[in-house]
């Protein structure tokens, strides 16, 4: 009889605790299931937005393979550029035979004009020439840069002068002076040779 007390006892006390831990399970196995669903319905809707997406992908693919979409250039309108084209490309011809043929005329011009803007020595270019360069001649002339002046081209005019100036001696009397970067009406000191 003891042990049929203790089977009731036992059964009377772990009921409770049995069901809890049933009850437990049971809302983690419904809240699962409520999980499960709600991803399943957002299968169903990324499937549904592929296929939309799919069709639409082959309908634009449709629209480009179709023969006279508006897409495309007729063949009338590829001539009319390519006659367009061809027009552009002989007037940039013309024009650039024509602004040779001007470059051509300016260069003898200036070549011209280079050698009778050559600066003659004499008194009035003595004076207030820059200061020239510790160590170089004291005496000198002071010459005024004209377009398409050169250093080769003022040394070689004031050579044909008698004064046998070279290219490098004009350098030297002017320091920091850049030959490739002579300015109209810039002011350099030529050097009387000794």
């Amino acid at each position: 009889m003891i042990s049929s007390w203790f089977l009731i006892f036992a059964l009377a006390t772990g009921a409770p605790a049995a069901r809890a831990q049933d009850a437990a399970t049971q809302a983690q196995l419904d809240q699962l299931s409520g999980q499960i669903q709600s991803i399943s319905a957002a299968l169903d809707v990324q499937t549904k937005r592929i296929e939309d997406l799919q069709k639409q992908v082959n309908d634009l693919q449709d629209k480009i393979n179709q023969p006279g979409a508006n897409n495309f250039a007729s063949t009338d309108d590829l001539k009319k550029l390519a006659d367009q084209v061809q027009q552009i490309d002989q007037k940039r011809q013309s024009d650039n035979e024509e602004i040779l043929k001007e470059l051509e005329k300016l260069e003898k011009a200036l070549n011209v004009a280079a050698s009778h803007h050559a600066a003659e020595p004499g008194p009035a270019d003595s004076t207030a020439a820059p200061a020239p360069a510790p160590g170089t001649p004291q005496t000198g002339y002071n010459y005024e840069i004209k377009a398409g002046d050169t250093i080769a081209a003022v040394a070689k005019a004031y050579r044909q002068q008698g004064i046998k100036v070279t290219t490098d001696e004009i350098l030297k009397a002017n320091p920091g002076l850049n030959p490739n970067a002579l300015r109209v009406g810039q002011k350099i000191f030529i050097p009387q040779p000794q």
